[in-house]
C-alpha cells in the first residue's frame, strides 16, 4: 500500500489532502510512522524521530493516527487477496506477498491479475497501492518499490504502479542497483562492502563467494551472494506460526516509581494474556524488557513447567523479573512477552463461578480452575462490550481504567499542547504511549 497510514487517513480528511502529513507520536520521544508524499519530500522518513521530523517541516501536519482503523481496512484489503487466490501471506498491516501461479487459467496472467486488484482497491478504499510481479519473493519486493509513487512537495508523482520482471530479466534489472537495495545491507554491511569496493549488486554478484564470507561471516556472505544473483527460493507462506506475543511501552518521561512500574507491569500483561487467548495459544516463557534512559537495554526471561494462559500467572513471572533489576535511574521502556507458544489445551470454561471450585477454600488470584473461569468471563464480556469494558483493578488511575489496546498510539508518547506532554492524572509520572511488537 502506498504511505498506508497517511493514506488512510486522508479518506476520512480530504481537506488535508495536498499538505505535508504525518502520522506518529508528537512527543520528544515520538517516531514517525508513515508519511506524505509532500512530507517526504522534506526528507522525513518512517522510523525518524518525530522530533527531527518538526524540525525539518514545522508546518506539518502530525497526527497520532488509528491502528484499529489501519486494521479494519486491512483486513478488507487482505480479504481482497485471499479471493484471487489461497496463497496469501501478509508482512503487515499494508504489505503481501501472494502466489498466483496457481490461478492464472482462473483470473488471468500476472500483470491481469495485478491490474483488477489495483482497481478493485481503489474502487473500494479509495486507495492506491503499487505491485511488484517476479519469480521470486526477493525480487517482487524490490519490483513493488520501482512501482511506487515519488515525493514531491506538490503530492504523488505516480509511477508506474505495477512493476514486472520477467523471468531471465532477473540480473538485467538487479545488477545496476545500489548494493544496498538487498535486504540485510544496512549501515555496516554497506560500508563493509564499500570497503571492498562493492557499490553495486553487480559488483558483489561478481565478488567471489570465499571473499564475501571473509569479510562478512559464512551465512551473511552467501545470503547476500544468492541474493546478488537473483536466487530465492522461500515459499510463500499464508500460515505462518506465531512465535511470540507482545507488547511494550516507551514511556515520555522516565519512571522510577516503583507503584507507577507495577500499573503498566499490570497493564501489559493484561494485554498479552488477552492476544494469547484470542490466538487459543499457551505459553511457557515469560519474557521482560527494560530500556533505561541511556539507552541500555536488558531483557529477563523465566519459564513455567506447565501452559499458562492467564494475566495473573503472567503478571507473577513477570513482577518476578522486574524485581531482580534496579529500576531507580529511570526506565524508559518496559515491555513484557511470552514465547515457547503452543494450543491451548485448557478444559472447557464455565460461566457458574462456582462450578468445580470451593469457593470458601480459594483464592481467585492462585486458583487454577478459577483463573480459567475468570478468563472465560473477562473474554465474554470484552467480546460483547469491547476490550475497556473491563479489566484490572490495580490499572485504574484517578478513577479511569487504564486498559492497553493493541496499537495504542505505538509510535511513541504524543504531546498535547506546545510543550506539555500528555500526563497521568494524580500521578508524579507522565502517561506513556505504546510501542508494541
Amino acid at each position: 500500500m502506498d504511505a498506508f497510514f497517511v493514506s488512510v487517513e486522508l479518506v476520512t480528511r480530504p481537506e488535508l489532502r495536498g499538505k505535508p502529513v504525518v502520522v506518529g507520536g508528537t512527543g520528544r520521544r515520538g517516531v514517525v510512522a508513515a508519511a506524505s508524499y509532500e512530507a517526504r519530500s522534506y526528507g522525513i522518513f518512517s522510523a525518524m524521530p518525530s522530533a527531527q521530523a518538526q524540525r525539518l517541516c514545522p508546518h506539518a501536519v502530525f497526527l497520532s493516527g488509528n491502528y484499529d482503523r489501519y486494521q479494519e481496512v486491512s483486513g478488507r484489503v487482505m480479504a481482497a487477496f485471499a479471493e484471487v487466490t489461497p496463497l496469501v501471506e501478509p508482512l503487515s498491516l499494508d504489505e503481501a506477498f501472494l502466489d498466483v501461479t496457481g490461478v492464472q487459467r482462473l483470473h488471468g496472467d500476472p500483470p491481469t491479475i495485478a491490474k483488477r486488484l489495483r482497481n478493485r482497491i481503489f474502487e473500494q478504499e479509495s486507495l492506491t497501492c503499487s505491485i511488484g510481479i517476479a519469480p521470486n519473493k526477493f525480487l517482487a519486493k524490490l519490483g513493488s518499490e520501482e512501482g511506487k509513487p515519488k515525493a514531491s512537495k506538490q503530492g504523488p508523482v505516480y509511477g508506474r504502479g505495477i512493476f514486472t520482471i520477467n523471468p531471465g530479466e532477473e540480473l538485467d534489472f538487479l545488477h545496476p542497483l545500489p548494493v544496498r537495495a538487498l535486504w540485510g545491507v544496512g549501515k555496516a554491511t554497506g560500508a563493509r562492502l564499500a570497503s571492498l569496493g562493492i557499490e553495486t549488486v553487480g559488483d558483489l554478484a561478481q565478488t567471489p563467494l570465499q571473499h564475501l564470507t571473509r569479510a562478512l561471516g559464512n551465512a551473511s556472505g552467501r545470503h547476500l551472494h544468492e541474493l546478488a544473483n537473483g536466487r530465492d527460493d522461500r515459499r510463500v507462506e499464508p500460515d505462518r506460526e506465531t512465535k511470540s506475543i507482545s507488547h511494550e511501552e516507551t514511556f515520555a518521561h522516565d519512571i522510577s516509581n516503583s507503584e507507577d512500574l507495577h500499573i503498566e507491569l499490570v497493564r501489559q500483561c493484561d494485554a498479552v494474556a488477552q492476544r494469547l487467548r484470542n490466538h487459543d495459544m499457551a505459553a511457557r516463557t515469560t519474557t521482560l524488557k527494560v530500556r533505561f534512559g541511556d539507552f541500555e537495554t536488558i531483557t529477563r526471561r523465566v519459564s513455567a513447567p506447565s501452559p499458562f494462559v492467564s494475566a495473573t500467572e503472567i503478571l507473577r513471572m513477570a513482577r518476578g523479573l522486574l524485581a531482580e533489576i534496579d529500576t531507580g535511574r529511570g526506565v524508559r521502556l518496559l515491555g513484557v512477552g511470552v514465547s515457547n507458544l503452543g494450543q491451548d489445551s485448557g478444559q472447557q470454561l464455565a460461566l457458574d463461578l462456582s462450578v468445580g471450585v470451593d469457593r470458601d477454600h480459594s483464592d481467585a488470584a492462585t486458583d487454577p480452575e478459577r483463573q480459567l473461569v475468570t478468563n472465560g468471563l473477562i473474554d465474554e464480556v470484552r467480546n460483547r462490550f469491547g476490550n475497556g469494558a473491563i479489566g484490572p483493578a490495580s490499572a485504574t488511575v484517578a478513577g479511569e481504567l487504564r486498559v492497553k489496546r493493541r496499537g495504542e498510539q505505538q509510535w511513541g508518547p504524543n504531546q498535547i499542547g506546545k510543550d506539555e506532554e500528555t500526563s497521568r492524572p494524580n500521578r508524579g509520572s507522565p502517561a506513556k504511549n505504546p510501542e508494541e511488537t
